[in-house]
Parts: C-alpha cells; structure tokens; sequence
C-alpha cells in the first residue's frame, strides 16, 4: 500500500507532481511568502558586520568609481 504525501505547506492536499513538494502554486507562494518576511529562520550564530569596526568607509574619500 503506498502512501500519498502531504503538501509540505498545508498538510491537507496532496502533493501535485507540478507543485511538488506543494500541492499548489497557492501553498508554493505562501511558503515562499513567509521565507521573504523572516518567518521562517535558520538557527545560527549571530554574525558581526564587517562594518562594524567603528570605523566609517562612506566619508574617507578613497573610494573608486568605475564610471
């Protein structure tokens, strides 16, 4: 006996081949939708900008244009 698998997203429908994992371009852009706002996160260590050295690049006038 085999079984379906469920939409990744809802975990109501079944997953449609064209869709897949999803079970429909609805469930596709919501999942994505949530990944775009920050919803979703990975777990990791914070990482520091390289910025953040206290010193400001914008104003020491030795920056280069390729224009």
């Amino acid at each position: 006996m085999s079984q379906q698998s469920l939409c990744v997203f809802c975990r109501r429908h079944a997953v449609e081949h064209a869709w897949r994992p999803f079970c429909s371009e609805r469930c596709k852009l919501q999942d994505l939708a949530r990944w775009a706002d920050g919803t979703y996160r990975i777990a990791a260590e914070p990482v520091e900008d390289a910025d953040s050295d206290g010193e400001d690049t914008a104003d020491d006038g030795n920056l280069k244009s390729d224009f």
